[in-house]
């Protein structure tokens, strides 16, 4: 799919020192051997001085932000060390929850297969989960994450029995549409497909402070998969 990108396409805010986009899914933030086409590298199409600020799983759609100079980047960089930055999530998972506030703080260890685990030895990491709506075999989730360790979101929900629907590496299922409408009809000899062929997970609201030491907060909607993905749930409830 990389190849039709146009960076400009996906800035949703920008002043002069930062873009913030919304990052469909399927393509890396970084350079990927697999894939020729990545956000960084489609920022610095636009300017050479280009640095993304942090990073996204390549299933992962949301907000990024890239700075435009090294100044700008150093001073979101700090913000992330400090976790003063404010992410928030949006994610389908798997069952029926209700989450007020819940607090997930189980230590998270990277593996050499590009997975994680949760594990003593591992680095500390913190998330809050809320429930926005429960609907028949599922739960959207507004997911908070303080620190950002490479996958912590889909693990710390693993770990609560609230894999995100899609996410076979921590236990999610496929989500068909047959399991939640009644009256599914499929084509003879057709095998039904997934209806999001990823995670369904979106980083959907970024808090952070600009050069001048403004306050941006920048909301990003969902993609075409997520928003199929969440009509078919309200229409099926």
């Amino acid at each position: 799919m990389g190849k039709k990108i146009n960076f400009k396409d996906l800035v949703i805010w920008e002043d002069s020192d930062y873009w913030v986009i919304n990052k469909p899914p399927f393509i890396s933030t970084l350079d990927d051997r697999n894939d020729p086409v990545n956000i960084l590298g489609l920022a610095k199409g636009q300017n050479p001085n280009a640095h993304v600020c942090h990073r996204l799983d390549k299933d992962t759609s949301g907000l990024l932000i890239i700075a435009k100079n090294d100044e700008a980047y150093r001073h979101v960089s700090i913000q992330f060390e400090k976790r003063s930055i404010g992410k928030v999530y949006h994610a389908v998972v798997d069952g029926i929850h209700d989450f007020k506030e819940k607090v997930v703080e189980d230590k998270i260890l990277k593996l050499s297969n590009g997975t994680v685990r949760i594990d003593r030895k591992g680095k500390e990491a913190k998330t809050t989960f809320n429930t926005l709506k429960a609907y028949k075999l599922h739960t959207l989730l507004e997911c908070k994450p303080l620190t950002g360790r490479m996958h912590q979101i889909r693990i710390h929900l693993a770990t609560i029995g609230a894999s995100i629907s899609g996410d076979a590496h921590y236990g999610g299922k496929p989500f068909y549409l047959s399991s939640i409408k009644k009256k599914f009809n499929l084509k003879k000899d057709t095998e039904e497909q997934p209806l999001v062929k990823r995670h369904a997970l979106h980083a959907y609201k970024l808090t952070f402070l600009n050069l001048k030491d403004d306050k941006v907060e920048v909301q990003g909607e969902y993609p075409k998969d997520m928003r199929v993905l969440i009509e078919q749930l309200e229409k099926n409830i």
